[in-house]
C-alpha cells in the first residue's frame, strides 16, 4: 500500500540526518588520528616507513570508497567476525579518509621553509621533536582551511554507507520513496538537508583561506617594511 508523503516522513529523514553527521565525524575523528600518523610517516627519515606510508595512501586513494565498504563488511565474515553495518561503514570511511588527510597535512608540513627544519636541527631537537615543537605548529594554520574543506566530501561519502544497510540519510530516503513513490520530492528534500550541511563547511573554508592568504600577504609586506 503507497502511503501519503506527509510530515513524518519529513521529520524521519531529518531524524536520519543525525547518523550522517555523527558517521562523518567518526569518521573525520578516526581518519585525522590515522592521517598525522601516516603524514609524519610520509616526511620520515626512514625510507621504508616512507614506502609503507605511500603504500597505504595509494590503496585507499586508488579504490572506489564503494569497493572499501564491500570488501570490509563482506569481506570481514571470511574470518570468522561478523562486523555491523555502523562498524563497517565507520571504519571504511576512517581508512579512506586517513589516506587523503594524510596528503593534505603532508603538503602543508613540507609547505613549511626548509630553514625552519635548519634552524630547529641547530637547536639540536630531534626530527620527531622538529615536528612537534616547530614544524607542525605552523603547519596547522595552513591546514585547517583544507582540512575543512575535505570534511564535505567525508559528509558526501557516507551516503555511500546505505548500500550495506546503514541507515543514514540516503538510505532513510530509499525507505521513506518506496513506501510513498514520491522520489522527486524524497530526493529533492535529501539534496536540500545535504546542501545544509555541506554549503557552510565550503563557504568557512574559504573564508578560512581567504584569512590564511591575507595573514600571510601582511606578514610578507612587513617583513619588506
Amino acid at each position: 500500500m503507497i502511503r501519503e508523503f506527509t510530515i513524518n516522513e519529513v521529520w524521519f529523514l531529518v531524524q536520519a540526518l543525525r547518523w550522517t553527521v555523527l558517521l562523518a565525524l567518526i569518521a573525520f575523528a578516526g581518519g585525522g588520528l590515522v592521517g598525522l600518523a601516516i603524514a609524519i610517516l610520509r616526511v620520515s627519515q626512514a625510507r621504508l616507513s616512507r614506502a609503507l606510508a605511500l603504500g597505504y595512501i595509494k590503496i585507499f586513494q586508488g579504490t572506489p570508497l564503494l569497493m572499501q565498504l564491500y570488501l570490509l563488511h563482506f569481506g570481514s565474515s571470511l574470518v570468522g567476525i561478523e562486523a555491523n553495518a555502523w562498524v563497517s561503514a565507520a571504519l571504511a570511511l576512517t581508512l579512506y579518509s586517513s589516506a587523503f588527510l594524510s596528503e593534505i597535512w603532508r603538503g602543508c608540513i613540507q609547505a613549511i621553509p626548509r630553514g625552519q627544519w635548519d634552524g630547529a636541527h641547530a637547536l639540536g631537537l630531534s626530527h620527531l621533536q622538529q615536528l612537534r615543537l616547530v614544524i607542525l605548529p605552523q603547519a596547522v594554520r595552513i591546514a585547517i582551511p583544507p582540512t575543512v574543506g575535505f570534511l564535505v566530501q567525508i559528509l558526501k561519502g557516507t551516503s555511500l554507507a546505505s548500500i550495506i544497510g546503514f541507515t543514514e540519510l540516503t538510505r532513510a530516503a530509499q525507505m521513506v520513496n518506496n513506501a510513498t513513490f514520491r522520489p522527486l520530492i524524497v530526493y529533492g528534500l535529501v539534496a536540500g538537508l545535504y546542501f545544509s550541511l555541506c554549503w557552510p563547511l565550503s563557504l568557512l573554508s574559504q573564508r578560512l583561506e581567504r584569512r590564511l592568504d591575507w595573514e600571510e600577504l601582511r606578514t610578507v609586506k612587513a617583513s619588506v617594511q
